[in-house]
């Protein structure tokens, strides 16, 4: 009998599912992080090597059973990127004597797969990071943003938090008005000044993005600073839409949102939404499908 894995890897936790050719989920587990750009390749091979393992032990079966493999990735946006860690895993599986039918794909196709069960659609992904990813009736996958935190990731968490911490740099400075966020920054994170703040930065690889649950707080209770900042990110999110409702060209854009800044019930969330409804009417948001496990697997069965 042969069997699918299917992969959803995050930049805190991995979950694997095997089936069954009929997508029948046979078996579940998860593993710690898989961003290999950031873990690195080699460790994140093993860890993915020891999942398949699991499902091996689990289903009885050998390796030679399962027919395809695929993971989706934070990381792997860029085939060049997504090679690496197939090169690596390759090796990973070399040194046990093992070969393995493995490709890589990126963490925002397999949840566009799983959305819409591998039928046409568009995904918004906001969490840490944002990307939209679309397929058009012709299966043509059509992308926006996605450029990163350094020149992108507009309405994602590291921004609204990037953007928060930018508003208490001006007020320890006097270059802008008091906020409400520097005392939840202080009492949660021990910032209080600019030494503190530019350490925790610079030096101890601060969370950016934990701040951003915080700035949607303040917000909520009256921060004009921060209201504003979550308003211009707001829009942001609304033109990625709007570009892609240019690519797919489709009388209707049906749209599956992902990330938790975007599908919690918060402050953020419901502004976003009530935008989508005001400026775009032709747009249907949509409960996904499946997770983007599922949609590893999908895209598993397509590459048989």
């Amino acid at each position: 009998m042969q069997y699918l894995i299917g992969i959803d890897g995050g930049a805190t936790k991995t979950a694997c599912i095997a089936t069954d050719m009929d997508r029948n989920i046979l078996f579940e587990c998860f593993g710690g992080p898989s961003n290999f750009l950031i873990t690195g390749a080699d460790k994140v091979s093993e860890m993915l090597f020891s999942l398949i393992t699991r499902c091996r032990d689990k289903l009885q079966c050998s390796y030679s059973d399962f027919a395809s493999i695929v993971l989706g990735t934070t990381g792997a946006g860029r085939r060049t990127d997504a090679e690496e860690l197939e090169l690596s895993f390759k090796a990973c599986t070399a040194a046990h004597s093992v070969s393995l039918p493995f490709h890589v794909e990126s963490d925002a196709m397999v949840a566009l797969e799983g959305a819409f069960s591998g039928k046409a659609g568009s995904i918004l992904i906001s969490g840490t990071g944002s990307v939209m990813f679309g397929k058009d009736a012709s299966g043509s996958i059509h992308r926006v943003g996605g450029f990163g935190r350094f020149i992108g990731d507009e309405g994602s968490g590291y921004v609204i938090g990037r953007n928060g911490l930018s508003l208490l740099s001006k007020e320890y400075d006097g270059r802008g008005s008091k906020t409400m966020l520097s005392e939840l920054v202080s009492a949660k994170f021990n910032i209080s000044d600019p030494d503190r703040l530019i350490t925790a930065i610079y030096k101890n690889q601060f969370d950016i993005a934990s701040v951003a649950p915080l700035v949607i707080e303040v917000a909520e209770k009256g921060d004009r600073l921060c209201k504003s900042v979550l308003i211009q990110e707001c829009s942001e999110l609304i033109e990625h839409i709007r570009a892609m409702i240019k690519k797919i060209n489709e009388p209707t854009l049906n749209l599956s949102l992902t990330g938790s800044i975007i599908t919690s019930d918060n402050y953020f969330s419901g502004i976003f939404k009530e935008r989508i409804a005001e400026s775009l009417p032709n747009v249907k948001i949509q409960k996904p499908d499946y997770p983007p496990a599922m949609g590893a697997i999908i895209m598993a069965l397509q590459r048989l």
